[in-house]
Parts: structure tokens; C-alpha cells; sequence
């Protein structure tokens, strides 16, 4: 458990999971490893309990993240075939329901559980374990699965562990406490292979992707007397490299470990005249107030928003708000 939650509402969710006809879990489109790390952690506890469960995400599941267990049960599109006769949907490291990225349709009837750590949630489950001082919603999902007395096998760990690496970026942020470091130890001992998680998450890149960071990098510029840098990928480079939305994970960290920057912004396509826009904080700035200033939400060190219009359209409207930033 966490302190921001109270025990009443964990007991409240494993109830309502207990006597669920059947759970779907579900995380935000173009999820990321906390989304489906706490998603695998989850679906492998409830399994082995016989408690019937599927898994769906609007956009699948990344290369990136493959090699965990259950990987291959992740369903995807915009229709949910596997939903069937599941009563509770159980949403994962997403703020708002939107974020989904499903039909309303899909949640006509059903319960649901929201389990996040952004300090935007709206609350909008029908039980909320929502806790901003978390690392990672993937320790929301360990905290709920010990509450309900299940074990967490070497395959939840090695999931759950993914989500501390990837969201603390490789333990380097301000959320990392002793306590989170504590829970890196358990789930070591439970069978999670760190070497391994780091391997496949950073060492495990295609040549396409790397390509894809040579033409982002050749982008890269910096502003705001070197307190802001700037990089940007666009359909042409996507072609030109053979690389995809996937090979993009990354690529803003090359911006915030230059020394003296505070802010990084990262731009890629999202459709037409649409531009996915990611921020990356280093140490007193709050990007996740610039995102939500934007209409977009997230961290205080990690967020973003979408925005419209062609690419200068969009650096100009952004470069407004990094400037008062440092006003």
C-alpha cells in the first residue's frame, strides 16, 4: 500500500476483482514500459489465481518490451474482441480515460479500476488507486497484487522491475527514494534479472533506429542561452531510415544530458498537421505544468502534449511557453 491511498480502497479493488466474471487490463496508446510492465505483472498474478483475465492496448505492445512474458496475449486495435465477458476493466498508467484511446462503448456496462501515479489524473475509475508520490504505476500494480495475498513469480518481478527502470530514468530521478530502491531489491530477489531488463531495454536497438538518432540528432539545437534544447524527427526521416514511432523511444534524453540544460523538447509526427511534443526536466523546471498549460499532462521531469499545425507553426507556440519558463 501507499500512504495516498487508503487501505478502504485497496481492499475495495481486490474485492471487486475477486468477484469480477472476468478482468481486461488496459494502458494508454503508444504505451510505454510502466504501462505494460504493470500491465504483464498484473495479468501474470491474476492468471495463477484462476481469476479469468485478458489483455488489450489500442496500440499493441512495443518491440521494446517483447522479451517479457505474456507479451504475446496483448491484443490490438481499435475493437476489443477479447473483452468479452469481462465486467471490470482495469486502466493502467493512463490520467484520463481519453487516453485509452478505445471506445466508449467498451466501458458501457463495466466496472472500473484506475491504478496511475500522474499527478493529472482525473480520478475517473470507479475505484481510483491513484498515488502521485509513486515511481511507477507498475508499483501501484506489486503493491495491489501483495495486498491481495498473491505471489509475484520471477516473471511479474522481472515486469514491475521494467517499470522502475523506465520510468525513473535507470533510477536517476528525484523519485527515487530509499523505499524505491528497497522494492528493486524484492523484486531482484524474486527472480527479476536487472542485467537482462537493461540489456533488452538499452542495448538491444536496431540499425534502423539508430539511424532514425543520427538524422534526429542532426536537428538538435539549443535555446534559451543553452537552457533548452530542441530535436525534432518528421515522416521523411521515418522513410528515409526505414524506422518507425517505436524507434523514437528515447531519442529526447539525448537533448536533457547535455550540461546546462533544463528543459528538452522533442517533436514527431502524430498526423497529419498534428505533432506528438515530449518535455524532459532536469532539476527545477516543472514540465509537467508545461504540458498541462498545452492541454497535455504528465511529470514534473517527464510529459507531454499534442499539438497543431505544420512543425515552425508548432516550435514557435512552443518556444512562447519555454521562454516564460526562464523569464
Amino acid at each position: 500500500m501507499t500512504a495516498a491511498i487508503p487501505a478502504a480502497v485497496w481492499q475495495q479493488a481486490a474485492a471487486a476483482i475477486r468477484r469480477s466474471r472476468g478482468v481486461l487490463l488496459i494502458t494508454h496508446r503508444n504505451p510505454d514500459g510502466d504501462g505494460i510492465g504493470a500491465q504483464l505483472a498484473l495479468y501474470d498474478a491474476l492468471a495463477a489465481a484462476g481469476i479469468p483475465v485478458s489483455m488489450h492496448n489500442r496500440d499493441g505492445i512495443p518491440r521494446l518490451y517483447r522479451f517479457l512474458s505474456h507479451s504475446e496475449r496483448v491484443g490490438a486495435g481499435a475493437d476489443c474482441p477479447v473483452a468479452g465477458d469481462a465486467d471490470l476493466i482495469i486502466s493502467l498508467d493512463a490520467a484520463t480515460r481519453s487516453r485509452l484511446g478505445m471506445d466508449d462503448a467498451l466501458f458501457a456496462g463495466r466496472r472500473l479500476i484506475n491504478i496511475d501515479h500522474h499527478a493529472s489524473n482525473t480520478h475517473f475509475g470507479d475505484i481510483n488507486l491513484v498515488d502521485a508520490a509513486a515511481c511507477s504505476t507498475g508499483a501501484l500494480a506489486h503493491a495491489l497484487i501483495r495486498h491481495m495475498g498473491l505471489p509475484v513469480s520471477p516473471a511479474a518481478a522481472m515486469a514491475v522491475y521494467v517499470t522502475l527502470l523506465t520510468d525513473t530514468a535507470s533510477f536517476r530521478l528525484s523519485t527515487v527514494t530509499p523505499a524505491v530502491h528497497r522494492l528493486a531489491a524484492e523484486l531482484i530477489e524474486a527472480g527479476a534479472e536487472a542485467d537482462v531488463a537493461a540489456r533488452c531495454i538499452y542495448a538491444s536497438h536496431r540499425p534502423e533506429r539508430v539511424d532514425l538518432l543520427r538524422r534526429c540528432l542532426a536537428t538538435l539545437v539549443l535555446r534559451n542561452e543553452g537552457r533548452s534544447a530542441w530535436l525534432y524527427v518528421d515522416q521523411g526521416m521515418y522513410a528515409a531510415s526505414g524506422s518507425d514511432v517505436e524507434d523514437t523511444e528515447g531519442l529526447i534524453d539525448y537533448g536533457r544530458s547535455i550540461a546546462g540544460v533544463e528543459v528538452a523538447v522533442f517533436a514527431r509526427p502524430d498526423g497529419p498537421d498534428t505533432w506528438k511534443v515530449s518535455f524532459r526536466g532536469k532539476t527545477t523546471v516543472d514540465v509537467g505544468a508545461l504540458a498541462a498549460s498545452l492541454g497535455g499532462g504528465g511529470h514534473r521531469y517527464a510529459s507531454g502534449c499534442t499539438l497543431q499545425g505544420g512543425l515552425d507553426e508548432v516550435t514557435s507556440r512552443l518556444q512562447v511557453e519555454v521562454d516564460r519558463l526562464f523569464s
